[in-house]
């Protein structure tokens, strides 16, 4: 089980990918066309069936290809599990000060979901590795430029609403990561494992990210 975390998979492809609730028995299907699209940060979360056995499954055949996380982690019980699994980052909903200075003092990357200002510099404060402002859909891609403008040392990672339309324009406004779930992820097709057709979904993801990344450059 590989449980080291990689900075430069995470930039190389910056959108992590959150699994809900899918079958168990799509897992390696699902993970290994993930990473052959050039995605490479997938996040099971800890309130799914079967999460800590999907975690631990991933992070043994695909950790040194993915990074693989926890989220939707509330508490240091669900932190402790999370990382026992193998999880190499970790994601939660909400700030959780004991969440976040343990995941610091174990040094796990951490991402707590946030959503004013203040709540994005307590987690920045606290040690966050990255702040998830959840649910960006209700907030759009002008907040994270706004924010940045007087906290531009925090990286910030969208999630909720996130799609194929507007990543970029997140991206443009200054954001770090992307977190995506039922947008990148087509539950029937998966549950069919019509896996060229979600190789495609993935693949206009990674295209699009990948052409903003050139730009950059």
């Amino acid at each position: 089980m590989n449980n080291t975390f990689s900075w430069d998979l995470f930039y190389q492809m910056p959108i992590v990918g959150i699994l809900r609730n899918f079958p168990t028995e799509t897992m390696d299907g699902l993970a290994f066309h993930y990473a052959e699209s050039g995605l490479t940060n997938l996040e099971i979360t800890m309130n799914s069936e079967g999460a800590e056995s999907t975690i631990a499954f991933l992070s043994q055949k695909y950790g040194t290809r993915l990074n693989i996380g926890a989220g939707t982690v509330c508490t240091l019980d669900d932190l402790d599990k999370a990382l026992h699994a193998g999880a190499q980052f970790i994601v939660t909903p909400i700030l959780d000060e004991d969440v976040i200075k343990s995941c610091v003092a174990k040094g796990v990357p951490i991402f707590p979901g946030a959503y004013t200002p203040t709540e994005i510099y307590q987690a920045w404060k606290w040690g966050a590795s990255m702040v998830k402002v959840f649910p960006a859909s209700r907030l759009g891609p002008e907040f994270i430029k706004e924010v940045l403008a007087p906290l531009n040392q925090i990286k910030l990672m969208p999630t909720g609403g996130v799609n194929l339309e507007n990543c970029i324009t997140f991206l443009k406004a200054g954001a770090k990561g992307l977190g995506m779930g039922g947008q990148l992820f087509p539950k029937e097709l998966i549950q069919q494992r019509e896996w060229e057709q979600v190789s495609g979904i993935f693949k206009q993801f990674v295209e699009k990210v990948q052409a903003f990344q050139a730009i950059q450059t």
